[in-house]
């Protein structure tokens, strides 16, 4: 925080004493002796008054929100909805929806009684001080890509982060109070910047490269701290390994530097302990490397004959994965599909095409040799220079229809998504479910059953392998980085994560012409299960990732963090031990019912 908005912070809320410090402060010791049993909802006594509320909006600068749901605020604003509800940074600027419109028999995106839409640290302390007075159920969004439900909850009071959104970059940063550390590149980022903007700035227009998630709308302080993964993470580590510093405001509404020097346990806890749970980040300062020369991606799609030429493909593919792609240099995905279909779809840096293309050959040249295979979709390598990756303009001559812009009038130029990422806006999910695979399937005496399992899994469902997702195969700094943090130790060993989900097309409650299809999701969400069932008999105690996991997850304290669980509760008993903050599956929600309005432990 630089002494503008230090000096903004006190004014804005002068009733509000210490909002930045290092201590737990008085009024917290004060008011935490007795845990609250219950959070309060609209109809019931002790929800704030219009007169509260009114006091809240004064010291937000007139900042807070009544929120409706576009569909039955009036028929423009429904309309509007309607023409946009395909266009993810529309999405993003309406506080009261969700990139995710529900999941079924878990959660529906229903908006918050009010938001705060914070333009600063000051906005979201007294957000945060106000909810704890009156015992709401509090609600961070940034990006509001949250599969599990987490960025909405009805009854609530929303922190909307959204127009905190600058990016700033230092050729030599240094955390706070690490007197002696070695300046270093990095760029500081508020909560509500997405990485499309944090990678123009920093690829585009800066000619560096910060470690970040691969779909461009996605908030930067929510990947952050579900860990974080990017098509180029097995050469970069986790986007969590590369936070330098952060600002968060924690449930006794103060504002605190966290670093390896200060606060170094919360700093450990927010790498990867999850978005929502230790509080609320404002602003993340991350490491930035140099740019390698060359991004590129090899695309295509090979249909197998028969089941017999389909598990030959497969086990074709693992062997070729593990000896020439099982490096820093490859990420992204493989999809084996249940109509006996491989899907390419991976990425590769610091490789000219040319040399991309040689090591391709001999798989490709295996393909063609044989007529028990056909390309669907042609096998195609393609590169640019690396600093043209994010370059809105660049893909705008050379390769239009791969990004796709927002629409709307007066957008600005560089916000564009990957055409791949579409499906994903506004959908409905039926099941979906993700487990890392050790490395250890890859050795030659245990791939044959890797390949069974696989042919198994898609008579059932098909399945993605993010081989990026694993960082099994990168540098050994990446993997030491990633060690220091709160992500489940499996990832270190896990050569990818394997995906498998079932999805529909959007279903906001109140959306005309719109409901979800239960019974079909009933049947897509059995099938699923079957498939990694199928799959985890070669890995039977794989965790999973916890921003793209089942919400049902059995285990999830050990699914999502292993052995880093029970220091993460004790981060959680020490910086909020009232439980404040609460998520779906996230730290410390066991002590919650599911809905987290009343305590149960």
């Amino acid at each position: 925080m630089n002494r503008r908005e230090l000096l903004k912070a006190a004014l804005a809320i002068p009733f509000l004493p210490g909002v930045m410090t290092g201590g737990l402060g008085t009024a917290w010791a004060a008011g935490s002796a007795t845990l609250f049993r219950s959070r309060v909802r609209p109809s019931e006594p002790g929800w704030p008054s219009a007169t509260t509320w009114d006091e809240l909006n004064h010291a937000v600068g007139g900042r807070l929100l009544k929120l409706q749901s576009p569909f039955t605020a009036s028929k423009a604003a429904c309309d509007e909805a309607l023409k946009h509800i395909r266009n993810p940074f529309y999405i993003g600027d309406q506080p009261a929806l969700t990139q995710t419109s529900g999941w079924a028999d878990a959660w529906a995106s229903r908006p918050s009684a009010y938001a705060v839409a914070a333009e600063s640290t000051a906005d979201v302390v007294a957000a945060v001080r106000f909810a704890r007075k009156h015992r709401l159920r509090l609600v961070v969004k940034g990006g509001g890509h949250s599969y599990q439900g987490t960025s909405n909850a009805p009854d609530s009071l929303l922190i909307w982060s959204r127009h905190m959104n600058a990016v700033t970059l230092h050729d030599d940063f240094v955390a706070q109070g690490c007197t002696g550390a070695a300046p270093q590149p990095a760029v500081s980022v508020q909560a509500g910047a997405m990485w499309i903007d944090a990678y123009d700035a920093v690829t585009t227009h800066g000619g560096r490269y910060v470690q970040g998630g691969g779909c461009c709308t996605v908030g930067v302080a929510g990947l952050i701290q579900s860990g974080g993964f990017g098509s180029f993470s097995k050469a970069f580590g986790t986007a969590a390994s590369g936070l330098i510093e952060a600002e968060i405001v924690t449930a006794d509404g103060v504002a605190r530097i966290a670093n390896a020097c200060t606060n170094p346990e919360l700093f450990w806890g927010i790498k990867g302990g999850g978005g929502g749970s230790l509080g609320v980040v404002t602003r993340l300062t991350l490491r930035t490397h140099t740019l390698p020369e060359w991004f590129g991606a090899v695309f295509g799609e090979i249909k197998a004959a028969s089941d017999t030429a389909y598990r030959a493909l497969i086990a074709k593919a693992i062997s070729f994965y593990q000896s020439d792609l099982f490096n820093p240099h490859w990420g992204e995905q493989m999809r084996f599909r249940g109509d006996n279909v491989l899907h390419l779809s991976m990425v590769f840096q610091g490789l000219s095409q040319q040399q991309a293309q040689a090591i391709w050959q001999p798989f490709l040249d295996w393909v063609k040799a044989s007529s028990d295979y056909s390309f669907v979709k042609p096998a195609q390598v393609v590169a640019m220079p690396a600093q043209h990756f994010w370059d809105a303009e660049f893909f705008r001559q050379h390769l239009p229809g791969a990004m796709i812009p927002d629409d709307r009038d007066g957008a600005p130029r560089n916000h564009v998504l990957w055409a791949g990422d579409q499906g994903e806006v506004a959908w409905f999910i039926h099941s979906f479910k993700s487990a890392w695979l050790p490395a250890s399937l890859l050795h030659e005496d245990q791939q044959a059953q890797l390949v069974d399992a696989i042919f198994a899994c898609t008579r059932q469902w098909d399945v993605e392998f993010h081989f990026n997702k694993g960082l099994a195969g990168a540098p050994s700094e990446a993997i030491t980085a990633a060690r220091d943090t709160a992500t489940n130790p499996q990832v270190l060993d896990a050569f990818a994560l394997a995906i498998i989900a079932g999805n529909g097309p959007p279903a906001y409650p109140d959306m005309p012409g719109s409901s979800p299809d239960l019974a079909n999701a009933h049947k897509e969400a059995a099938s699923v299960g079957k498939a990694m069932d199928a799959l985890l008999k070669v890995a039977p105690n794989a965790g999973a990732y916890v921003s793209e996991s089942d919400y049902f997850q059995r285990d999830w304290q050990h699914a999502f963090w292993g052995t880093n669980y029970s220091r993460l509760a004790a981060v959680k008993r020490q910086y909020d031990p009232e439980g404040l903050f609460f998520v779906h599956h996230g730290v410390g929600s066991d002590g919650w019912s599911a809905d987290g309005f009343t305590r149960v432990s």
